[in-house]
């Protein structure tokens, strides 16, 4: 997992509140066997049309937001089933950052195993960012999860809470494998000292 401690990017609006996890990857996608290769399956059948061709009305299709790591959402991002590829989806297209007032507490916890940042703001901060993201050209974000807070060029700070053990694990690069593997040599010690046993009670 790529480690995260500051990141300055061009923001994108999501304005839709209870996004639900159906609509980040659509549960046809779910047979995949692999973690990577979702990110051209995120908002599926938001992103193209009937004819299934990119739709220019949506916000990701849009040139503007081209390369945007930082994505900006309304309430209760993420809802839905707990399916854990919603998180592999929006990392895999490139997001790293997600603001928004709240979100699905089953969402909360994969997206931060998967190395995205998510930042719980007011509502009237997330507004204040998305009618910028909106109407400024480049607009950009810049986040702190060292020092948990949210800047832009214009004046906007807000900070945001975020738990100690997640935040050591994304600032340090670590999911649930990079973890236990930190304790590689005493688990290699157990395994040889349970080994040596069950060879001795044996004889």
């Amino acid at each position: 997992m790529e480690p995260f401690r500051t990141l300055t990017s061009l923001a994108a609006p999501l304005d839709r509140a209870n996004v639900d996890t159906d609509q980040i990857i659509p549960k046809q996608f779910l047979k995949r066997i692999e973690r990577t290769g979702y990110g051209e399956f995120l908002f599926f059948d938001w992103r193209l049309n009937a004819a299934g061709q990119p739709d220019p009305a949506f916000v990701l299709n849009d040139p503007r937001y081209k390369g945007a790591r930082i994505l900006i959402a309304g309430k209760n991002f993420a809802c839905g089933s707990s399916r854990e590829h919603a998180a592999w989806a929006l990392e895999n297209f490139g997001f790293r950052v997600v603001i928004a007032p709240s979100f699905a507490d089953i969402f909360f916890s994969n997206a931060g195993k998967n190395g995205i940042v998510l930042v719980r703001l007011s509502e009237e901060q997330v507004a204040e960012l998305m009618n910028n993201s909106k109407t400024i050209a480049n607009y950009q974000l810049t986040v702190s999860l060292e020092e948990q807070t949210v800047t832009d060029s214009l004046g906007f700070k807000a900070s945001f809470e975020v738990d100690p053990f997640r935040k050591f694990c994304l600032i340090e690069g670590l999911d649930d494998i990079g973890l236990t593997l930190r304790h590689e040599a005493a688990l290699d010690a157990f395994e040889a000292k349970h080994d040596q046993a069950g060879w001795l009670k044996a004889k």
